[in-house]
């Protein structure tokens, strides 16, 4: 079975997975998410974040957000522009959200345009040496390319729920590894090739 067979093969599995939890089981896998997140992410202030606005059955990472701004992050979230594109916008409280594809909704396109330093990454499936298999579109590892272009190297956190990690994922030339995981069973920093954890 090719790569892209097996990935899609797991990103349906774990995204079963992750569907089949209720939501209250969410909510409170989410809190945990956000107390190891709080613990874990080092950040000075005006540092750019970008997190996430749930679709599905997603993490709740708003709940990280809320913290890391009062930290002093500032905070962005991704909009889908077109099929190939999603740019980073600022998210500020009381911010009009409108709507736009697959289900998403994010700041206008009057709300200034972000670069973050800090990476909360969705995902449908991982494995212990940070790889990630994302929703198939490919936005943010072209969004992350794009950032590497400008010679930036933004900190990357996958975002998930224990019940999305596999053995192994499989590697491509394009596959940009995430520098840590955070899950409701703690945070593993896998920058430099360390994999600590803290939970």
């Amino acid at each position: 079975m090719q790569n892209k067979s097996i990935k899609a093969q797991m990103r349906a599995e774990r995204l079963a997975a992750r569907d089949a939890l209720g939501v209250a089981d969410r909510l409170d896998k989410s809190r945990s998410i956000a107390a190891y997140g709080a613990a874990a992410i080092e950040l000075d202030a005006g540092t750019t974040v970008s997190g996430f606005l749930p679709i599905r059955s997603e993490v709740d990472v708003r709940l990280l957000m809320d913290v890391l701004r009062d930290e002093g992050g500032r905070l962005c979230v991704p909009v889908v522009l077109d099929k190939e594109t999603i740019v980073f916008r600022a998210f500020t409280p009381g911010v009009d959200l409108v709507s736009g594809v697959f289900g998403t909704v994010g700041p206008g396109p009057d709300v200034p345009e972000l670069e973050p330093q800090i990476m909360l990454v969705p995902l449908a499936a991982f494995d212990s040496r940070g790889h990630r298999i994302g929703y198939g579109g490919g936005y943010y590892d072209r969004a992350i390319h794009r950032l590497h272009e400008k010679g930036r190297n933004p900190r990357l956190i996958g975002i998930a729920f224990d019940c999305q990690e596999v053995a192994s994922v499989p590697e491509e030339p394009h596959d940009i590894r995430l520098h840590g995981i955070l899950t409701e069973s703690g945070f593993r920093d896998l920058s430099d090739g360390a994999i600590a954890k803290i939970g």
